[in-house]
């Protein structure tokens, strides 16, 4: 299934390495890696007093169900050294599920698309760079005109 989209992001220990070797989990246990946008450095979410994340975004491809892909992330997650403290809190690798192609998944472990991503410019700059035209299927409105409108303040930079 195409359109599948992922967000990964570290704030801790090599995150250019721990993006590197999510992405290698995620087509080793997952699917295809389809495209792959540039990673971009951000300001934390949340928590603002902890170190910038680096951020990216995946589109797979997977033959997974929603909460299948969620269990595989999980266990990616937990190999990746990532330990669950506190909402918004320093992670070495935290995967989120933005999209899954344009279907709406309401489960109590599980809100497809994202509750936020509209509303985060660390999701919204990589998506629109790899897929500018998706439309958000709870908004009808492409990634792209969302960046547009974003009203979000913390600095999403491009990596070089």
């Amino acid at each position: 299934m195409k359109g599948v989209y992922l967000l990964l992001g570290s704030n801790m220990g090599d995150s250019q390495s721990l993006l590197a070797m999510a992405r290698k989990h995620i087509e080793h246990n997952i699917g295809d890696v389809l495209k792959a946008s540039s990673v971009y450095r951000t300001q934390a979410w949340g928590i603002v007093t902890q170190p910038d994340f680096l951020n990216q975004v995946l589109e797979i491809d997977t033959a997974l169900d929603p909460p299948s892909l969620l269990d595989e992330i999980l266990h990616i997650e937990i190999e990746l050294g990532r330990i669950r403290k506190q909402k918004w809190h320093s992670r070495t690798i935290d995967i989120d599920i933005l999209y899954f192609a344009h279907e709406i998944v309401d489960l109590k472990h599980l809100r497809i698309p994202h509750p936020e991503n509209q509303n985060r410019n660390f999701v919204l700059a990589p998506m629109a760079e790899i897929a500018p035209d998706f439309i958000h299927p709870k908004l009808g409105i492409s990634q792209r005109e969302l960046l547009e409108r974003s009203t979000d303040t913390l600095k999403v930079k491009l990596l070089s």
